[in-house]
């Protein structure tokens, strides 16, 4: 998959999270939001899905410097991370900076997804 960094473990759903939050906060980032869209689906819809949740993850120096090199970043962030239930593992996967910022066409922001990437790169085959 060109546009993720992914991993399969063998960590369940909620002991896999908590090894991203951890892996995380080495790489300086944090959690700005949880969505279980599971949860969601079955509220809105009233059907039943796998466990399936997106975390925004922010690294707070690297969103300060993309900011500064374009105004409109904050469209692009936080990097999405997602955790899911197949078969009997967990996947854990993150968007590639690299790809997701190329529409910005700015050398600067490229710059600075490459050094998210390699820190989330590096979260994701730790958990």
């Amino acid at each position: 998959m060109k546009y993720a960094i992914l991993k399969e473990t063998n960590y369940n759903f909620e002991k896999a999270i908590l090894r991203l939050n951890e892996e995380l906060k080495k790489e300086g980032f944090g959690i700005l939001m949880r969505i279980d869209i599971d949860e969601k689906i079955k509220a809105k819809l009233g059907v039943d899905l796998k466990k399936y949740t997106i975390l925004g993850a922010c690294n707070p120096e690297k969103a300060y410097e993309a900011i500064l090199a374009e105004e409109n970043i904050g469209l692009l962030l936080p990097c999405n991370i997602i955790v899911y239930e197949k078969d009997e593992k967990t996947i854990v996967a993150a968007i590639r900076p690299t790809m997701a910022m190329k529409v910005t066409q700015n050398d600067n922001v490229a710059k600075i997804a490459k050094e998210i990437e390699e820190k989330l790169s590096r979260v994701i085959h730790r958990v």
